[in-house]
């Protein structure tokens, strides 16, 4: 359950459109530098991203935003594959991150992945991101597989039954 102040509005949950690129890459970007700096690696993909590849990520995604007021606080993308949900880019707002806004979008993504038809859902992680994995696993994610990359890190790919 989110941890919000007293007095302070919990984020409305909506699902993602195309409408929200410019800001998703906004956020996503401000979310991603800390990631950025525990990897020494300025060039990850959800910082280069492009507004272009971003919108065309957010077709007929299942995924969803955090709004607090106009400002979307919070976002995760997702798409179906079969039977599996595949989430990736979930991305809190600076200010937002500790809030349990995390976990409140990972529930509200995995219920549209439900009614979409998914019975799994799957999300990766580096393997440095330590409060990420923590996080996933205390929604029950389970890790499935490491792949190990170039620098000595690995993808950490974690799966949980829906």
């Amino acid at each position: 359950m989110p941890h919000y102040a007293e007095g302070v509005t919990t984020p409305r949950i909506r699902p993602i459109s195309t409408d929200d690129a410019g800001e998703v890459l906004t956020l996503q970007r401000a979310a991603f530098v800390q990631e950025a700096l525990i990897y020494d690696a300025v060039d990850m993909p959800p910082l280069t991203q492009t507004l272009d590849e971003v919108r065309a990520e957010l077709e007929e995604n299942l995924g969803c935003v955090a709004l607090d007021g106009e400002r979307i606080v919070g976002c995760v993308r997702a798409r179906l594959d079969g039977d599996l949900l595949l989430i990736g880019r979930i991305a809190i707002a600076p200010d937002q991150q500790g809030s349990g806004l995390g976990t409140t979008l990972l529930t509200a993504v995995e219920e549209r992945g439900r009614e979409a038809g998914a019975t799994t859902a799957e999300l990766f992680t580096g393997s440095l991101s330590k409060a990420n994995i923590r996080l996933y696993e205390r929604e029950g994610y389970v890790e499935s597989e490491r792949v190990p990359g170039d620098d000595g890190t690995a993808q950490v790919f974690l799966r949980k039954q829906l």
